[in-house]
C-alpha cells in the first residue's frame, strides 16, 4: 500500500525541518525570531497546502501533522525545557487544530455576510 497524502506532507516537511537545522547549527543564534519565519515560510505551507491535509479526519493523521510543529518548537534555544503548552503560548504559534477551527469559523463567516458567493451555476447541453 502506498504513502498516504498526510504522511508525504508530513516526510517532506519534516526534510525541510532537518534542512534548517543543519543550516543553522553553523548559527549561534536559534532564536525564535530565526526560526519561526523558517517555519512559517518553508515548513507550514506543505502542512496546510491540501485540503485533506490541512483538514485530516483521522487522529493518527492529525497527531502526525501536529509532530512537525512540535518538532521545530523543541530546538529552538530556550524552549527546551518548557512545556508544550507554554512553548507554544512564547512562540506565538496556534496548534493546528486550533488553525483549522478558525479558518473554518473565517470561511463561514464570509459566506454568511455575502462575501463570496457558494453558488455553482449548472449548465445544460
Amino acid at each position: 500500500m502506498g504513502e498516504t497524502v498526510c504522511s508525504a506532507a508530513v516526510s517532506k516537511a519534516t526534510r525541510i525541518i532537518g534542512m534548517i537545522k543543519l543550516k543553522l547549527q553553523n548559527f549561534i543564534d536559534k532564536s525564535k525570531e530565526v526560526t519561526i519565519p523558517l517555519y512559517k515560510s518553508l515548513v507550514r505551507p506543505h502542512l496546510e497546502y491540501r485540503c485533506q491535509i490541512w483538514n485530516p479526519n483521522y487522529s493518527k493523521d492529525i497527531d502526525l501533522v501536529e509532530g512537525v510543529q512540535r518538532r521545530v518548537r523543541r530546538f529552538i534555544s530556550g524552549m527546551q525545557k518548557l512545556s508544550y503548552d507554554d512553548r507554544t503560548l512564547r512562540l506565538g504559534l496556534m496548534p493546528l487544530n486550533t488553525r483549522r477551527l478558525r479558518s473554518d469559523l473565517v470561511e463561514t463567516f464570509k459566506i454568511i455576510n455575502g462575501k463570496y458567493s457558494i453558488y455553482i451555476p449548472i449548465t445544460f447541453f
